[in-house]
Order: C-alpha cells, then sequence, then structure tokens
C-alpha cells in the first residue's frame, strides 16, 4: 500500500510568495531599462537659457535632425505664447535646489481624474496586501491564484488605458529636408524669433570646440572657479548641484579624451545687448564614474561614448568671450 505524501503549505508563506510575486510583477517593465545615469556634464538633461528663445525649439540641423527636448531648468520666465511644437512649454522652475536626482516633471501631466482612479486601485491593492488578503482580495477578486493573475493582469492593462487616453503625448518635430542645411563643418540653420542676425566666424567656432573641452576638463577636476569663467553663472549653478549630488553619494564623474565630432550652428541671433550661438555637437569621450577610492562604480575606462547635444552661448554684443549658457539634449 502506497502512502501519499501530502504537502501543506502554510498561510504566511502563501501570503510571503504572493507579496514576491507582486513585487516581481512590479519590477518587471523595469527589467529592460538601462541603469547607466548620465554623469557627464549636464546629467542627460536640458536646462540654461537662450534668452527669449529659452522656450521655442531650436531649429534642425544636419548633426540634429530632430531639434532639441525642451528646457527642463532655466531661470528665464516664461513668456505666453506657443513653445515646442505649438503647445506652450512646461512651466519654468525657480533657481533649482537640486536638478539632478529627482525626476524633472514631464511636458503634459495626467488628469487629476487619472490620478485619482489609479490611486484608488494601487490603494485598495496595497491595503489589501497590509491586512493580509493579498492583492487580489483588496480588489474584491476571487481567492484563487489564478484569479489574482487575471486581476493583475486586468489592472496593467487598465492602467496603459488611462495613462495613454489622459496622459497626452509630446509630438516629434519633423526632420529638415537635407537641401535645407548649410554647408561646411557648421551649417546655418532656420531663422527664429525675429531678431538681429548674427554672424558667427571660424573663430567664434574654434572658441565653441574649445570652450567644449575646456569645461569637461573643469568638470573632471571638479574646478568651480575655472567653470566660472567658461559658464553663466546660471549655468555654474547647476553644475555644482550635479557635482554635489555626485559627492553626496560618495561618487564622482571623470570625463576623459573628448573629441569633437561634428558641429552644425542651428541659430545665432542678437538681443538685449547679448549675442547668442545655438550649435548643435556630437563628440566622444571616456566617461566614467568612479567612488572616492578611484574604483570604477559606472562606465568602461577603455569604451568610448557618443553624445549629441544642443550647446547655446552667449557674449556681449560690443565683444567679449563666448560663455556657455544651456544644455539641450537632442530628441
Amino acid at each position: 500500500m502506497t502512502r501519499t505524501t501530502k504537502t501543506v503549505v502554510s498561510r504566511p508563506a502563501r501570503r510571503t510568495s504572493v507579496l514576491l510575486l507582486g513585487a516581481a510583477l512590479a519590477l518587471l517593465p523595469l527589467t529592460g531599462m538601462s541603469h547607466r545615469a548620465d554623469a557627464r556634464p549636464g546629467g542627460g538633461s536640458s536646462f540654461g537659457s537662450r534668452g527669449s528663445r529659452t522656450y521655442s525649439a531650436p531649429p534642425p540641423t544636419a548633426t540634429s535632425p530632430y531639434g532639441g527636448t525642451p528646457m527642463q531648468r532655466s531661470i528665464t520666465p516664461q513668456s505666453p505664447g506657443p513653445g515646442y511644437g505649438g503647445y506652450g512649454a512646461a512651466a519654468p522652475s525657480a533657481f533649482p535646489r537640486s536638478p539632478y536626482g529627482t525626476p524633472y516633471a514631464a511636458m503634459s501631466r495626467p488628469h487629476p481624474f487619472a490620478n485619482g482612479f489609479l490611486g484608488g486601485l494601487l490603494g485598495a491593492g496595497l491595503f489589501g496586501v497590509l491586512f493580509g488578503h493579498g492583492i487580489a482580495g483588496g480588489l474584491h477578486g476571487g481567492g484563487s491564484f489564478l484569479g489574482f493573475l487575471i486581476q493583475i493582469l486586468l489592472l496593467g492593462l487598465l492602467i496603459g488605458w488611462l495613462v495613454r487616453r489622459f496622459g497626452g503625448g509630446r509630438r516629434t518635430a519633423a526632420p529638415m529636408p537635407a537641401g535645407a542645411y548649410g554647408q561646411g563643418a557648421y551649417g546655418q540653420g532656420m531663422p527664429g524669433p525675429a531678431s538681429a542676425q548674427v554672424t558667427i566666424t571660424p573663430d567664434d567656432y574654434r572658441a565653441f570646440q574649445r570652450l567644449l573641452l575646456d569645461i569637461q576638463a573643469a568638470w573632471s577636476q571638479q574646478n568651480l572657479p575655472a567653470l566660472q569663467h567658461m559658464a553663466t553663472p546660471e549655468m555654474v549653478g547647476y553644475f555644482n548641484a550635479q557635482l554635489s549630488d555626485l559627492a553626496s553619494r560618495g561618487a564622482r564623474n571623470v570625463v576623459s579624451d573628448v573629441r569633437f565630432e561634428q558641429g552644425d550652428l542651428s541659430e545665432a541671433w542678437s538681443e538685449n545687448g547679448a549675442d547668442y550661438a545655438t550649435v548643435a555637437i556630437r563628440y566622444s569621450m571616456v566617461d566614467i564614474t568612479t567612488n572616492m577610492t578611484g574604483h570604477v562604480i559606472d562606465g568602461s575606462s577603455t569604451e568610448r561614448v557618443t553624445a549629441t547635444e544642443l550647446w547655446t552661448f552667449v557674449r556681449p554684443s560690443r565683444g567679449g568671450a563666448w560663455l556657455l549658457s544651456a544644455i539641450q539634449q537632442t530628441r
């Protein structure tokens, strides 16, 4: 006679399994995301000021055919009127206490109904877990494990529909025709808002490339006094906040062997006694992040990475040195 052994799973163990499965499902969308955070100057975000064009899209160029992303941080007040793609840009923040570390606000926020409804659904599941009924119990679902999985699937589909329905979306700018680009190392882009145009000379282009290299070097050395001679006070403030954030986490970013690869002039203009030039720049570098002992914790000391950004420079119209006034990421 064969005795059948029946395994009994205790209620606490079953509850733990449900919690672990729920956590795995919640983290599943994150598994495909890159874990490498941009730590170079700018942190992979868009910030700074471009005068009256701060919230206007820079014209596309051969180097950045899809234009740049909207400003996420700026001390320039936003004036009424259309922004990127004909829509108003996000309201500018005051001078940032910390422009890095926390995600920036999106251009368009979800509808209040979506926020409230999703909060109710998630709250029901959370309270169900806390009070021992499982997520399915909190949503009044069946007691079976299969019912729990079905409800998780339905919840995910519902969240996706609500985000698409109420979240809004950004429109991507269309690329410029190839014939619209200028000639030479830097192409002349389309004119922006009405203002006096500025002619950029070869000496100016060399100054832009030199600033690209010198700012990266001063950044890696954490040399704020040097940065103050190459960037506006606003930009130095952002750099200082980013360096402080890295230091608070016991990290340091080092960018070395920077090489200019390609560049195009997007637009150049004069207003209020200042000349502005926005340039699309593609450059490569060795970008690593180390701890305070010099051990590499992110990046590679042997592999180069490439970045394409829109850098805006400013100088007095009466003459003087160019300063970096904004960095924008390309689309």
